[in-house]
């Protein structure tokens, strides 16, 4: 293990911190804000699938409601590798990105499913 390098992440050995180590609070609030709002965003979506516009739910509505738990486990993925510290730190803007696409995609399904003209 005498030879064991340790990661520099581009910075050529003079930064060994962690990668998600953030230590400032604000960075927790806005990762805590982003992410609580679109987990709820999500969560309203699903249930709005399989409720409106009448019980049982149209099949339509149900393979929407897939298609966003799809697009979500991919950011969660992202997410756990950036937290692992396997990410660069320019993905962060990648899986913001993401959530914001999550969020307008639940925004478009959720006035789908009440026929909003």
């Amino acid at each position: 293990m005498d030879d064991f390098t340790t990661r520099t992440y581009g910075t050529s050995g003079l930064d060994n911190r962690p990668l998600f180590g953030e230590t400032s609070a604000r960075d927790r609030i806005i990762n805590l804000a982003v992410g609580g709002f679109t987990s709820l965003v999500v969560l309203v979506t699903v249930i709005s699938s399989f409720v409106f516009p009448s019980l049982p739910p149209r099949p339509l509505n149900v393979f929407f409601a897939v298609c966003i738990l799809l697009a979500c486990g991919s950011t969660l993925v992202l997410i756990f590798w950036y937290r692992q510290g396997d990410l660069e730190p320019k993905f962060r803007n990648l899986i913001y990105y993401m959530l914001v696409s999550i969020v307008l995609l639940c925004l478009c399904a959720n006035l789908y499913f009440h026929d909003v003209r």
